[in-house]
């Protein structure tokens, strides 16, 4: 495991621990489970422009196929 400096404002640091608190969970899990839920969102966004990318210019043969799975 790796350990990691982060420099926080005072404020948001008080934030995170109360929201830390309030959920039962350490601060350190806390932010564990944050990065994972921002990673998981960057995968599935990268995971949709590259589809959208294979699909640029093949607007017709995708409409023929949402016109075929509506039948």
């Amino acid at each position: 495991m790796t350990a990691l400096t982060v420099r926080l404002p005072d404020e948001k640091h008080r934030r995170l621990k109360a929201l830390a608190k309030s959920r039962g969970t350490p601060l350190n899990r806390l932010i564990d489970e944050m990065t994972m839920l921002m990673s998981a969102e960057f995968d599935a966004e990268t995971r949709f422009l590259l589809r959208a990318k294979r699909g640029s210019g093949k607007t017709e043969r995708g409409l023929a196929l949402l016109e075929k799975a509506a039948r």
